[in-house]
């Protein structure tokens, strides 16, 4: 495994990981006042060598209670001249409230504590130079840990802030990244309206022409079916154009009525394959997205079959097993091969396999060992 360089410019960093371990920050101050607790135990009776003791061994709470701890390590404070304990209560203190009046009241509790120690004999209330000089210490040893408390609090809700504000910098470029996609997509969705509607104008103008000149009924029928595919398919198109192109949701405009099982007979013959059809759904209501994602599974088979199989044989089986729908499509091998090669992404098909995997269902499609195609699809009612 090879490590990481430096960056260019910065010498490469030897401190160990352990220097900066929690559990070090946690005893170091305590090990610390533990020492200055010895350092003035000389001179001192057990019970204020005791009050020493507790206020270092009270360190190890300070991150959890400070104002406890600030209170248990005053006494030692008071009557022992120990340091290192009562500057790191105060600080935490500061570092953990909210609150700047909090802090100003626990250094000044402090400040006091140290200027009215004990006995107070040593320390005559006079206006001379070595009280006010003594009063100075006092107030620059309780405002120095109170003030680096503050300031470690207010870098951590800096760096809280920037890392807030960067993380809304992200957000609000991403959603200019989507609105900037949403907009192309309804560009291209016009562009595609343009394009298809005046493609499909021409078969509907060349499917009428057809239907009006020609004489026979077989030719004419067929035209007439073309010219409703034709017109049917522009309002379609112009539906989901309209959905792309909308900003908001109209709720003044009821939607368009979504295929049902019940279509599929007319999905067929509109088709004109030559298919045989079996459809038993059994006595239960299916749910919607069921019934649309059957319908489609059937329409883009016939599709396929239409543009690459036009005169094979066709089987439409819809069953119900339990609480699954079935849906199988096959066609037998073609006899001919199709004039003219349709496009096709090959998206249709990954699209009816997305849609069956939302209802929890499975579907696939393949050829068959005769030659021919099979699209199955097996949509639960429970999934949807």
């Amino acid at each position: 495994m090879t490590t990481a360089a430096p960056p260019p410019g910065r010498p490469p960093s030897r401190r160990p990981a352990w220097v900066t371990a929690p559990w070090l920050m946690l005893l170091l101050p305590v090990l610390l006042s533990l020492v200055d607790a010895a350092l003035v135990a000389r001179g001192s009776s057990w019970w204020e060598n005791g009050l020493s003791v507790l206020a270092a061994v009270a360190l190890l709470l300070r991150r959890r209670l400070p104002g406890p701890v600030l209170l248990l390590v005053l006494p030692g404070s008071y009557l022992n001249y120990i340091w290192i304990a009562p500057v790191t209560a105060v600080y935490t203190a500061a570092a953990r409230w909210s609150r700047t009046w909090l802090s100003v009241l626990c250094a000044t509790v402090f400040a006091l504590v140290e200027f009215f120690h004990w006995p107070l004999s040593d320390h005559p209330l006079a206006l001379d130079r070595d009280n006010a000089l003594y009063a100075i210490q006092c107030v620059m040893l309780a405002a120095g840990p109170a003030a680096l408390g503050l300031l470690s609090r207010t870098r951590l809700e800096l760096a809280a802030r920037l890392d807030e504000l960067t993380r809304g910098q992200e957000r609000e470029s991403r959603l200019l990244a989507e609105r900037v996609l949403i907009t192309e997509r309804g560009r291209l969705a016009r562009e595609m309206h343009d394009v298809v509607s005046h493609q499909v104008s021409l078969i509907s103008i060349q499917a009428g022409a057809l239907q009006v000149s020609s004489s026979d009924p077989a030719a004419v029928a067929t035209a007439r079916t073309i010219r409703e595919l034709s017109v049917r398919t522009l309002e379609e198109l112009r539906q989901m154009v309209g959905v792309l192109r909308t900003s908001r949701v109209r709720t003044d405009v009821p939607p368009a009525p979504q295929p049902r099982l019940a279509d599929l007979e007319r999905l067929i013959e509109e088709s004109g394959l030559a298919a045989e059809t079996e459809v038993s759904v059994g006595g239960r209501a299916w749910p919607e997205a069921v019934e649309r994602a059957a319908y489609r599974t059937v329409q883009e088979a016939l599709t396929n079959i239409g543009k690459y199989a036009p005169d094979a044989a066709v089987l439409v089986r819809v069953r119900a097993r339990g609480s699954v729908l079935r849906v199988e499509v096959r066609n037998g091998p073609p006899a001919l091969r199709p004039v003219g090669a349709l496009p096709g992404g090959g998206h249709g098909l990954v699209g009816l396999r997305e849609r069956a995997q939302l209802l929890g269902g499975t579907m696939t499609a393949g050829p068959t060992g005769d030659g021919g195609f099979e699209v199955s699809a097996d949509l639960p009612a429970a999934g949807s």
